[in-house]
């Protein structure tokens, strides 16, 4: 499909005349447009609509080709979805043709700046993806924060998988940021060195962008990774003590269990034949009660055993070394 939009006050809007040219969900004579028509490189366009092109830059006279990692539309429905697509641009004189697989919301933001050139509307779309990118961020660390405070509580491995999935993204974003990084070095490069009519300042600003992006993706990588097997240990230690709490109520009720077997038949109405039924076997529920009770004390003593704590061992342990 196919979309023209020309500048109009900063912004873009839809013209049928308009020197951008935006093509995505591209029909096969689309392509067949872009390569004969518009002189797109057959493996430029497959470039710019596969989501695991390498981000890179080619400029060859007047003619730049430009493949750019830009961060998906965000979806929370149900559960929340990040990856990773291409968007390819490609400059010719005062013609700009972008190429991408779905389409992106971008057309429909406003400028910081004030445009001049093609370039500039190159630069814009270029600070919307690093703007998008860092806000993708904050969710994900909003989103761990969540999954944390669940884990904390599970038993299970759903949680755990959610943050997999979390560290396994971040990755891809930060080697989608850092090669970006590459792309912006080299085109800033080349417009300062042709004296394009763009707005170099603004562009400077967007690599510093950029590169605070890549070391917050990579700070939150680390810790992703450092504290998986910690929250690997939590769940863990969750499924321990509901074992252990389980484990308790089976050893108070063995005793019972046996005494009930034992004088649970005629035993004990020949014992207590002379008393009334209604008393003898409310003495047995009251002697049940009362080994149920101390069975658990026994147990409870046998967890909180006193133990010095460990300060106190330092400090007889400093006071004979003064000695």
């Amino acid at each position: 499909m196919l979309i023209r939009y020309k500048i109009n006050a900063n912004t873009l809007v839809e013209d049928g005349n308009g020197p951008i040219f935006y093509y995505y969900e591209i029909s096969d004579n689309e392509k067949e447009e872009l390569e004969k028509i518009l002189n797109i490189d057959s493996y430029n366009l497959q470039s710019s609509l596969d989501p695991d092109e390498v981000s890179r830059i080619e400029i060859e006279d007047d003619r730049i080709s430009l493949i750019w990692k830009i961060p998906t539309a965000l979806s929370l429905g149900g559960q929340s979805s990040f990856s990773i697509s291409s968007l390819g641009f490609f400059i010719e004189q005062n013609r700009l043709i972008l190429i991408s697989k779905d389409f992106i919301p971008y057309f429909r933001e406003k400028m910081p700046f004030s445009t001049n050139s093609i370039y500039d509307i190159v630069v814009f779309f270029l600070y919307i993806s690093i703007k998008h990118f860092i806000e993708h961020l904050k969710i994900i660390k909003l989103l761990s924060r969540e999954i944390q405070s669940k884990i904390n509580e599970s038993m299970d491995n759903q949680y755990l998988l959610h943050m997999f999935n979390l560290s396994e993204i971040l990755i891809y974003y930060l080697d989608s940021i850092d090669s970006n990084s590459i792309v912006l070095k080299k085109f800033l490069y080349y417009l300062k060195n042709h004296e394009k009519d763009v707005n170099l300042d603004f562009l400077d600003d967007i690599i510093i962008e950029n590169e605070q992006a890549s070391r917050q993706a990579e700070i939150y990588s680390q810790v992703f990774a450092g504290l998986m097997d910690a929250r690997s240990g939590i769940v863990n230690n969750n499924m321990n003590i509901l074992i252990k709490n389980l484990t308790i109520i089976n050893i108070i009720f063995l005793p019972l269990n046996l005494i009930a077997s034992i004088f649970g038949m005629s035993e004990w109405t020949a014992i207590t034949g002379k008393l009334p039924w209604y008393i003898s076997y409310g003495i047995f529920f009251v002697f049940m009660l009362l080994v149920g009770w101390v069975t658990m004390k026994y147990i409870t003593n046998m967890q909180t055993k006193k133990v010095e704590p460990l300060p106190g061992k330092i400090k007889k342990i400093s006071n004979n070394s003064k000695e």
